[in-house]
């Protein structure tokens, strides 16, 4: 059975594939290093938009959150003429350190299983 989306998951995720390619072609700051955009979530009446990302190197991560919540108007500008919505949410960007928090787990299991042996 197909799952069914409300109109928040689907602006979500119309704006995560639109952000993406932004910050891959168009968002051209060297301070900043190379982020990619693991979720969308948007408030019920969609003014907001939280912009889950992750930073390749970990040294710019608070630098790289500085620099895009800053150029959140740029983003949001350029998804007005992307995207066929009335009202483009809010955006701001932070950091998602769930594939951090996996990686530490898995190398904990890998020692627990290494030590059982």
């Amino acid at each position: 059975m197909p799952r069914s989306f409300n109109r928040a998951e689907r602006v979500a995720d119309l704006i995560h594939r639109n952000l993406a390619l932004l910050l891959q072609k168009e968002f051209k700051d060297p301070r900043a290093g190379m982020v990619t955009v693991l979720n969308v979530q948007t408030s019920a009446d969609l003014q907001q938009a939280r912009i889950y990302v992750t930073v390749l190197e970990e040294a710019k991560r608070e630098e790289t959150l500085k620099i895009l919540n800053k150029a959140s108007g740029f983003f949001r500008t350029s998804l007005a003429s992307l995207v066929q919505l009335r009202v483009v949410p809010k955006l701001s960007f932070v950091f998602d350190d769930s594939m951090a928090r996996g990686n530490r787990i898995d190398s904990l299991l890998e020692f627990c299983i290494r030590e059982e042996s």
